[in-house]
């Protein structure tokens, strides 16, 4: 079954759309950027019947539910709690551009190569019907509908009025899709240029309004990993769509706002998790979403627990698994439930570091293997510190900095990792894959060369625990570290 349809929509149904609410954005979005030269080439574009490209929207009212917001210059025309019918995934530059363009009456908020400029798009009518004269009619003005002389001082063209506009005859943009209102004040106001307005109407705004776009509408039942992907595949700015961008905007779409609780919010007054955490320095930069990747492992752990409870079998048992489809299914009650544990688990996985004599991030082997790490002591809180266990968590976690085991693709290794190590601290004979797997060979010393290698930082915190000495403080590492000494790696002695 296919999960598109593809159509064609009139340029004018579709800003229609938008400026009722019936067509929205998705809160994953980003804001609007296109500058006053795109924005020109674009209307040139339509203007001329060129292609610029597909549409692709997303139906809404299945189980993928994100936040929205509408495309920028619409808040104030929409009533409140208006839902929309289809979502914008790619077009969004597009659409926006001529929305504000033809059917706002407000000026444009855009950029030139120098500054932020607001602008009003006419075409000067008389060069429109000239040969080969299309692109150099459109002209841009500023928000007072005038363009000055370079340093200001000269009016070099005033369309600050309609009786300005109609005896000049040039044509305002954002009249395309009312033009007879501006035709009745022609009328009026300068009846000799009837004939020739007429002749404009043919030649541009005619076009205008029976421009046909194509659009690809996905539909409803299309799932959150299949929308995320899509939109990257799709999105000509190249915007990279992140699993923290679309599970805040689902999240949202419940009344939580996941930003906030990561990144803090001064207004609603919502400490930063991420600050929290960053108080330990091994966990500087971490990325909140190795946060969401270690919630997920113990939602997928509880899931897989329930499936076997429940008397499933063989596939029909959900896997643990830290993959990007399966962080997208976590649902916000689980967030609110294992958020505050993971972040305990998290400044456990500091302190364990610490305790290993590993004292700053850039010593740290693998970052992602702090995610399993956390995981597991969200699970089992001060549990972690029983010699029997700690020792169990110690040995996993050498063998995968010197076996080199977390390297890449590793989402696996930490779904693994997670279930694995939890069974051996109540099972002695369950003995994780990683420890298996695990082998250091001496002639490996022989290539590590390079200070970033997981190896390389393993065995100068190795050395350096074992009582090696700084030659010019002649203190220890631990001593040296306490006194905030800015400890290097770059003499070392055997």
């Amino acid at each position: 079954m296919s999960t598109f349809d593809s159509t064609k929509l009139s340029l004018t149904e579709l800003l229609q759309d938008i400026i009722r609410g019936k067509i929205q954005l998705p809160d994953f979005q980003r804001g609007w950027v296109w500058d006053d030269e795109h924005i020109q080439d674009l209307l040139i574009s339509v203007a001329r019947s060129f292609p610029i490209g597909a549409i692709m929207l997303l139906e809404t009212g299945g189980d993928v539910r994100f936040q929205t917001r509408p495309i920028e210059g619409v808040e104030s025309l929409l009533k409140d709690g208006i839902e929309p019918e289809k979502l914008i995934l790619d077009g969004q530059q597009r659409l926006t551009a001529l929305t504000q363009a033809i059917a706002l009456k407000a000026p444009i908020k855009t950029r030139t190569n120098k500054q932020e400029v607001f602008r009003y798009y006419y075409f000067d009518i008389r060069k429109a019907l000239e040969a080969n004269s299309l692109e150099e009619s459109l002209v841009a003005v500023d928000e007072n509908r005038q363009i000055r002389s370079h340093f200001g001082r000269e009016v070099i063209l005033d369309l600050s009025t309609r009786e300005l506009e109609c005896k000049q005859l040039f044509f305002p943009c954002n009249h395309i899709t009312t033009f007879s209102d501006w035709m009745k004040d022609l009328k009026r106001i300068a009846p000799e240029h009837l004939e020739i307005f007429i002749d404009f109407h043919t030649k541009v705004i005619d076009v205008f309004q029976k421009y046909q776009v194509p659009v690809i509408e996905l539909k409803k039942e299309t799932s959150k990993e299949a929308v995320c992907l899509v939109f990257e595949k799709v999105n000509t700015g190249g915007v990279q769509l992140s699993v923290f961008d679309l599970i805040t905007a689902s999240y949202a779409a419940e009344g939580y706002n996941l930003r906030d609780d990561w990144f803090g919010s001064e207004v609603r007054r919502v400490s930063s998790r991420k600050e929290r955490l960053e108080e330990e320095p091994l966990l500087q930069g971490l990325e909140a979403t190795e946060f969401l990747q270690a919630v997920t492992l113990i939602y997928t752990h509880e899931r897989k627990k329930d499936d076997i409870a429940a008397g499933k079998t063989g596939k029909q048992v959900r896997p643990v698994s830290a993959k990007r489809e399966d962080m997208l299914q976590l649902p916000l009650q689980v967030w609110k439930t294992w958020a505050d544990p993971v972040e305990q688990g998290f400044k456990y996985a500091a302190k364990f570091l610490r305790k290993e004599c590993i004292y700053d991030r850039r010593e740290l082997p693998y970052s992602t293997q702090i995610v399993p790490l956390a995981a597991v002591l969200a699970r089992i809180g001060d549990r972690w510190l029983e010699p029997r266990i700690y020792d169990k968590i110690a040995q996993w976690y050498w063998c995968g900095v010197l076996g080199e085991l977390y390297g890449s693709a590793v989402e696996t290794r930490i779904a693994n990792d997670y279930e694995e190590l939890l069974a051996w601290f109540e099972q002695e004979d369950a003995v994780p894959r990683t420890i298996k797997e695990a082998s250091f060979q001496p002639d490996r010393l022989d290539t590590l060369r390079s200070r970033l290698s997981a190896a390389y930082k393993g065995i100068n915190v190795l050395v350096l625990r074992q009582g090696a000495k700084d030659w010019f403080w002649k203190a220890t590492i631990q001593e040296l570290d306490a006194n905030e000494m800015g400890i290097d790696i770059h003499h070392i002695f055997p």
